[in-house]
């Protein structure tokens, strides 16, 4: 595939990523009592939700995290060939692009949600930033390393809530806050139950971030690539995608655990080689594919956008649907909800683009990133 059309499919796949993990967001956006609600309640499964309820939500639950950690993995593959190439030692300036990410996520998680995932990943890519200088071996035995640690701490977690009559609860009963300012202060009282799962799911995301390096090496979205798409859309979506849908309509609390952090990371895998394939099979995006590439142009500005426009409609502050939607209006108004909020991104992202070419906060931070780096790029360019 040409450098030009792999550049495409990957704003696409993160245009897709972006909004799909608004599609888990949304869920938590329209409960009553916002996030910390949610989690009281095990992940909104109240007894007795019908089976169709728990279908949607398991769409894509954990789907498209899984999606945006192995994107994050080819980004940083890249980022290092880049420097490489400009003879800039690696990590070296990557670590500043880390650092403004993760800065950008303590401000969205103070200001906008508590369930960013930036800071995350920018701790994560720091850790993989070094990894990837092992060499294929040593990154492959990382990779083997993280996956094992979180199969195991995932699957003790598993075990528990299946034998051991666990629940997905914080047992926390305080109140939801209101107003926007006190939304911020309980997200800096409940920090660290807020950011358990950043902790949970980090040698996850490490070893998802190896993977999608090594994906992009071993040529998924190239010529040469067409057998590992076929397996990867045949574990992905022809076997772990059915599984992953069955354990979080009938399995419980403990079949969302294994769903969320168990098969939703396969299920990606295979989004993405179908995903790749489509662009093989026809290499220019139609309409749709245009506006997702849009998206995953400038997918911070997305990623935070849609998350204040969210909340502007479901929180106390702003509309307060959460609240005032009749529980028989829930599912319905939640799909409404998803749909407006994600056609809004869509549509910012179309006309910012038609005068600009990066998004408003890539635009800050890439002014922020040269100024930081100007004397590492200055003395790389004397000596060379």
């Amino acid at each position: 595939m040409p450098s030009q059309d792999r550049l495409t499919v990957l704003d696409v796949l993160r245009g897709i990523a972006i909004l799909g993990t608004l599609g888990t967001n949304i869920w938590i956006f329209m409960y009553p009592g916002g996030l910390l609600g949610y989690l009281d309640t095990g992940w909104g499964q109240s007894d007795g939700m019908h089976w169709g309820v728990l279908a949607l939500q398991q769409l894509t639950q954990g789907k498209f995290l899984g999606l945006l950690a192995l994107m994050f993995g080819m980004g940083i593959a890249l980022q290092q060939r880049s420097a490489i190439a400009a003879g800039i030692r690696w990590p070296g300036p990557y670590l500043v692009r880390a650092a403004l990410l993760f800065v950008d996520g303590v401000l969205n998680y103070l200001f906008v949600v508590e369930f960013d995932v930036l800071m995350g990943y920018a701790l994560t890519s720091v850790v993989v930033a070094f990894l990837l200088k092992a060499g294929a071996r040593g990154r492959a035995v990382w990779l083997v390393v993280a996956a094992g640690m979180h199969l195991m701490m995932l699957g003790l977690v598993v075990l528990a809530l299946a034998f051991l009559g666990g629940e997905l609860s914080t047992g926390t009963s305080a109140a939801a806050p209101s107003g926007w300012w006190d939304m911020v202060l309980s997200r800096i009282e409940h920090v660290w139950l807020f950011r358990e799962e950043m902790i949970f799911i980090a040698p996850m995301s490490v070893a998802l971030f190896l993977l999608g390096a090594r994906l992009l090496e071993a040529g998924v979205f190239e010529a040469r690539g067409a057998s590992l798409r076929r397996c990867l859309m045949a574990a992905g979506l022809g076997v772990a995608w059915p599984i992953d849908m069955a354990l979080g309509v009938f399995g419980g609390d403990a079949g969302i655990m294994a769903g969320r952090y168990g098969t939703a990371p396969l299920v990606a895998m295979g989004l993405l080689a179908a995903v790749a394939e489509a662009f093989h099979r026809r290499p220019q995006p139609g309409v749709i594919g245009r506006r997702f590439a849009e998206v995953g142009r400038m997918a911070l500005s997305g990623y935070v956008l849609q998350n204040l426009i969210a909340s502007a409609l479901c929180y106390d502050w702003g509309l307060g649907l959460a609240r005032r939607v009749p529980d028989a209006w829930a599912v319905p108004a939640t799909i409404a909800v998803y749909a407006l909020v994600a056609a809004c991104v869509m549509l910012f992202a179309h006309v910012w683009q038609r005068r600009a070419k990066r998004g408003p906060l890539e635009w800050l931070w890439h002014v922020s990133y040269l100024r930081l780096t100007r004397g590492a790029r200055t003395k790389v360019a004397v000596e060379a």
